[in-house]
């Protein structure tokens, strides 16, 4: 598994970690990382900068996902899905060099591991939709 793609799961897993415990980002954090010593400084860094953009900024994004997720409120989601959405959409709006499809792309494959299989499908659809609007929105 490459540098990024370990990042982005590790985001995922600290957002999860987050949303069921209801814990602070700090006390996410200081649970988090101390079970994982063979994380290296470069992936934890990656995970860090996504993790900080999604929980800063989580009311934007859970604004971002609802509009696009049509029929489905942010809170009836599965929670893996929710924070894949979450961790994707903080890496668009943080990482704007890195092309939409390669973020879909390793969303997808990190879902394919953690969530229901049924998911996929609803994380492509959503994650394409919002990758276009804010690409769209670049370019305006």
């Amino acid at each position: 598994m490459g540098t990024r793609r370990k990042s982005r799961e590790l985001t995922m897993q600290m957002l999860f970690q987050g949303d069921l415990g209801k814990q602070t980002p700090d006390e996410v954090r200081k649970l988090f990382w101390p079970s994982r010593d063979d994380v290296d400084a470069e992936t934890r860094g990656f995970a860090e900068d996504l993790y900080r953009v999604a929980t800063s900024r989580q009311a934007e994004i859970d604004t971002i996902i609802e509009e696009h997720s049509q029929n489905w409120r942010i809170e009836r989601m599965p929670v893996v899905d929710r924070n894949l959405l979450r961790a994707a959409i903080a890496e668009m709006i943080a990482y704007p060099s890195t092309p939409g499809p390669i973020i879909i792309n390793e969303s997808l494959e990190i879902a394919r591991r953690y969530a229901a299989p049924e998911s996929i499908h609803f994380l492509n659809g959503v994650l394409d939709a919002i990758a276009k609007d804010i690409l769209k929105k670049r370019l305006a």
